[in-house]
């Protein structure tokens, strides 16, 4: 049974740095992408980045492109999203989620379709706040 688990959030002020991780166990296909979404309370959740284990490339949603880095470590299974200049709008509960294929997936213009993603973590809290 696929598990994925994110750790590394907590309480920051603006302008303040924070790296998520994410460790998905429990699985043996070999063509996978990890997501991160985040929702924010009262507000949907929405995508934040992905990255293809397959290649490492990746995606970002605009408002976060040149502040979060998101990188892989294809022998721990684990993937990583580097924040930087962490604004009070960054405030949400961050999840991780994969999306299996049977073919190698490479990230072009946009991530995989949520509907995609089959397993996802229980999520990790980032508050941004002076």
């Amino acid at each position: 049974q696929t598990q994925l688990v994110e750790s590394g959030g907590g309480l920051v002020q603006p302008g303040d740095s924070l790296r998520l991780s994410c460790v998905a166990s429990g699985f043996n296909l070999v063509h996978y992408a990890i997501a991160w979404f985040r929702q924010a309370p009262g507000k949907e959740r929405e995508e934040v980045s992905c990255v293809s284990m397959d290649d490492g490339s990746a995606y970002y949603t605009d408002s976060v492109k040149g502040r979060f880095t998101i990188s892989r470590d294809n022998a721990k299974n684990m993937v990583y999203l580097q924040m930087n200049s962490l604004k009070l709008e960054d405030t949400a509960v961050y999840y991780c989620a994969v999306h299996f294929s049977r073919r190698p997936i490479t990230i072009a213009t946009m991530c995989p379709p949520r509907k995609l993603y089959g397993s996802w973590g229980q999520g990790t809290q980032v508050t941004v706040s002076s």
